[in-house]
């Protein structure tokens, strides 16, 4: 994908974001603060729609062009807005959450049919086929990747730069590994991302919505198993590089579990929501994120991948200090009052 192309990508997905705007503005599609918010001005939602128009309509581009083959565009083309359409309604309306969370699995199991499940992984120097489970396994990963996108997309920029941290750490290291062929979807990902950040950057201007977070969070899974499938060690690659997002959204709800409270409703006790209310402000939050993706996990991930380093051992030792940081800030606590 060359330089013009890429700017014009990225012009279209900002372009979108703009009008979306408006059409937000115009039908009242307000995020309003509430007890539960992180914001504190009212601001219109369901600008992530932009990058799901923008990365949908480059999918068949890619595989007219033999970038991406035809199987891994129809799971990404029907996964992903099957999953946006969602989010659009519920960004409209109200749907219960055991019927968005349907709509989550048989997204998922559309996607697994084309990719081919699960393939074959390493733990710990072992070659291990889960076969029937390891797609089982394979099924609650995309749903969980799904939905803690949309829980960790909670303050301004956040969800945005953590999906562009992501794909282009993976691209570099595609690169680097000499898996060229990878390279252009997640960077294809990136740059609609990077159109709408421009609207989104603290402090926002419009939100991403339920649309837009669930459709980066299941297409981000999919692009972990797409690579996997090209090399066992990529999936490992992919949870480091997606540490900071996962390891708050998990260690919160296990704490929420425990404390008996019910993991459906709203509530704002993510670490990096305490974080933003002990700062003041979302804007340092945000950057901590990009540094803790830039300076920590894609040095561990290049180890996996250039130096062979055990790609189990490298996520361990990328969590630990993660887990550490979400306790710090009080991930799954009850707010003071």
């Amino acid at each position: 994908m060359n330089v013009m192309l890429s700017l014009l990508f990225v012009g279209l997905s900002c372009a979108l974001t703009w009008l979306l705007r408006r059409y937000a503005l115009s039908r009242s599609m307000i995020d309003v603060p509430n007890a539960r918010s992180s914001h504190t001005v009212p601001t219109p939602r369901g600008g992530g729609v932009a990058i799901v128009l923008s990365f949908l309509l480059a999918l068949p581009v890619l595989a007219v062009a033999a970038f991406l083959t035809w199987p891994t565009m129809y799971a990404m083309l029907g996964a992903g807005m099957g999953v946006a359409v969602l989010g659009f309604l519920d960004d409209h309306g109200h749907i219960a959450a055991r019927w968005r969370l349907l709509g989550h699995f048989a997204a998922s199991v559309w996607a697994l049919y084309w990719l081919g499940g699960l393939p074959p992984i390493t733990l710990f120097g072992l070659d291990l086929e889960l076969a029937w489970f390891g797609h089982i396994l394979a099924l609650f990963y995309l749903v969980w990747v799904l939905n803690l996108y949309n829980f960790m997309d909670g303050i301004d920029g956040i969800a945005s730069v953590e999906a562009i941290c992501v794909c282009l750490g993976a691209c570099l290291l595609y690169w680097l590994g000499g898996f060229d062929a990878l390279i252009v979807a997640p960077l294809a990902l990136a740059l609609a991302v990077a159109g709408f950040l421009f609207w989104n950057f603290p402090p926002a201007r419009i939100f991403m919505g339920d649309a837009g977070s669930g459709f980066l969070g299941i297409i981000l899974g999919m692009l972990s198993l797409q690579a996997a499938w090209v090399s066992s060690k990529f999936l490992w690659v992919w949870l480091i590089l997606l540490g900071v997002f996962i390891v708050d959204a998990t260690v919160t709800l296990l704490r929420r579990l425990l404390r008996g409270d019910k993991i459906y409703e709203a509530h704002r006790s993510h670490a990096y929501q305490f974080a933003s209310r002990q700062f003041g402000r979302h804007l340092p939050v945000t950057l901590a994120v990009m540094a803790i993706n830039l300076l920590w996990l894609l040095p561990l991930a290049a180890c996996v991948v250039l130096l062979d380093i055990d790609g189990a051992l490298a996520l361990i030792v990328a969590y630990v200090p993660l887990v550490m940081l979400a306790v710090r800030f009080h991930a799954g606590e009850l707010e003071k009052a």
